[in-house]
């Protein structure tokens, strides 16, 4: 007689099987992709890690730019190239800006709340509505003073620490977003809260990983308990909770705390809090502006950090690309002031390194997933209702026939006679999601970006570390794997260019 177990597995697989057999009465094919095994599909030969390099590679194979994967009765669609990607998550919007529920991240961990991975519903609407209204792309220059000094502080930092340039620019990131969010001033280092802000997205990011967990596969595994051989699963659930829900309420509840103390800064939660009226639905609409603070924490540290260390990578690896970009800012700005928000039209060479940094490494090779909320029909292609939909922006911006020689960090492929070209496609539209689920903090994560490259490479010159016999030790261009990708850590030396420099950048560090 079969087991329980036994009849389990045999009933979820007949279920399966004829589910996928029901899918498409259309007798339109799927888009192209591997051969799928019967009841299991692609899994077994699904990557688990840079995904989207296999994907690239799979484009090429199949001569397609949208392709069909299963994953045990769980279709995938991948789209390779911009024109693909614009018919559908930009043109048909409507129907393409659901999101997948990931049962670890969204049930298991917690992170139902963020307005990041919700449906495309009243839910999602209010909370985006909320942040654009704070954060949108015609308000950015608002925020201009705060990430000015915080950009400036920065500098000096590295002045007292020449080879911890990844360190402080990390802390200078979430300094600028957890004073934007909360108007919470963060401890010089190893901040409370920057550091519960690492570890409750790191937990976000790998559990949102689609395909990484058996369990969004096949939803009743989240009930094995912990205690089970094979339910690690369940340990990392649980510890990952844990610094999500500190990670939602403990800034938050600071700011609430501080403002009733008349201790608090201006920011996004004291602002929409002072305005918040007396209603019946108010405690719904405080923990709206709580959720939307922390959806700007989240987003908005990861994604700059990851940006600003791949430019770091780069000066170190290409002094070259480095050199040129000091002689525009020699050439502009001098020596006797720091680069200004104003300065941007005047230094092309420096918004095209922004550019580069954007392209030559994506900071979310894959953004987060879309999911198609009924059946479609695209180019002679049966879609179903359900697909989890994969825009490869890591296949988009090394497209060699928008990006020659895609390997290659060229700032100079965004330029022509001087200026920048508007006839090469921008890589921020790829960079930053797609359709109505791009990232609402665009704007203020490019600003801050090109004063950061500006400020850097005006005052200080990066350059390999040295070994303790005086060799130069080089910096590997090896990346993790995750939602938002970073450099693996290296080492290099950020050193100021003169001692103009060093009397500069302690002048201005006194005024901030």
């Amino acid at each position: 007689m079969l087991s329980s177990f036994a009849l389990l597995g045999l009933g979820l697989a007949v279920l399966l099987f004829v589910r996928q057999r029901n899918r498409n009465r259309s007798g339109l094919p799927l888009p192209p992709g591997p051969r799928k095994l019967p009841i299991l599909g692609n899994v077994l030969e699904l990557p688990t890690s840079f995904e989207w390099e296999t994907y690239e590679k799979w484009g090429r194979k199949y001569d397609s730019d949208i392709l069909h994967l299963n994953a045990a009765g769980i279709d995938l669609i991948v789209l390779n190239s911009v024109q693909v990607t614009t018919d559908l998550l930009e043109k048909r919007a409507t129907i393409y800006s659901g999101r997948p529920h990931s049962v670890m991240a969204m049930d298991m961990v917690g992170w139902n709340w963020l307005f990041l991975a919700m449906g495309y519903g009243e839910a999602w609407k209010e909370r985006r509505k909320l942040f654009t209204r704070h954060f949108h792309s015609s308000g950015t220059t608002v925020h201009r003073p705060r990430e000015t000094m915080f950009v400036r502080r920065m500098l000096a930092q590295l002045l007292a620490a020449p080879t911890k340039g990844l360190e402080v620019t990390r802390e200078m990131v979430g300094g600028i977003t957890i004073s934007l969010a909360y108007g919470i001033t963060i401890q010089p280092k190893n901040d409370p809260f920057i550091d519960l802000a690492e570890h409750a997205i790191t937990g976000l990011a790998e559990s949102a990983t689609p395909g990484l967990f058996l369990v969004d596969a096949i939803p009743l595994l989240k009930h094995v308990p912990e205690w089970m051989p094979g339910a690690g699963f369940q340990t990392k659930a649980r510890q990952w909770r844990e610094l999500q829900e500190r990670f939602r309420v403990e800034a938050f509840e600071k700011t609430v705390r501080d403002m009733a103390n008349g201790t608090t800064q201006p920011s996004f939660v004291s602002e929409a809090l002072e305005a918040l009226e007396d209603s019946a639905d108010a405690q719904r609409k405080r923990d709206i502006i709580r959720d939307t603070a922390g959806m700007f924490f989240a987003g908005g540290s990861d994604t700059a950090v990851s940006a600003i260390h791949t430019l770091i990578l780069a000066m170190v690896s290409f002094p070259e690309i480095q050199a040129k970009a000091q002689k525009e800012l020699d050439l502009v700005i001098g020596s006797k002031r720091l680069p200004e928000y104003s300065d941007e039209a005047d230094l092309p060479y420096i918004s095209a390194i922004v550019k580069e940094v954007l392209r030559w490494k994506p900071v979310t090779p894959f953004p987060f997933p879309h999911q198609l909320i009924q059946d479609d029909v695209y180019n002679g292609y049966f879609i179903p209702k359900g697909s989890i939909i994969l825009a490869n922006s890591y296949a988009m911006l090394r497209n060699e026939e928008d990006y020659p020689d895609p390997d290659a960090f060229k700032p100079d492929r965004f330029l022509k006679d001087g200026k920048l070209n508007p006839g090469i496609r921008e890589p921020s539209t790829m960079a930053f999601g797609f359709g109505r689920r791009e990232c609402p903090g665009k704007a203020m994560a490019l600003s801050t970006l090109w004063l950061t490259t500006a400020s850097i490479l005006s005052a200080f010159e990066i350059t390999k570390s040295l070994d303790e016999n005086g060799n130069p030790i080089e910096a590997e261009i090896k990346y993790s794997s995750s939602l938002v990708c970073h450099p693996l850590p290296f080492k290099c030396t950020i050193k100021p260019r003169s001692q103009d420099a060093v009397d500069l950048i302690r002048s201005v560090a006194e005024t901030h």
